[in-house]
């Protein structure tokens, strides 16, 4: 069993953070924006965007350049609790 202090990310690093949300214009954008607030070096060119079958949800995988625990906790958080997400992975 591993300390909560502990971390198996080794910081910097990409991480990968899958984002879901109701199928709506202005998501990807939103979403890229927040993420620019935690990663400003984020680049919006490698934003992968997959469409539900139906086309009801949009799932966004977004790689950030993880520099600390602290900054992943709070972008975690921030996507979370904003309105048009409905999960983040």
């Amino acid at each position: 069993m591993t300390e909560p202090a502990e971390s198996l990310i080794v910081y910097p690093s990409d991480f990968p953070i899958k984002i879901m949300g109701v199928m709506q214009d202005a998501f990807a954008q939103t979403m890229q924006e927040l993420v620019t607030t935690f990663d400003p070096e984020f680049d919006a060119g490698k934003m992968e965007m997959r469409p539900s079958a139906k086309g009801t949800y949009l799932s966004l995988t977004v790689t950030v350049r993880a520099t600390s625990r602290e900054q992943l906790d709070n972008l975690y958080r921030a996507l979370s609790s904003h309105p048009m997400v409905k999960v983040v992975l």
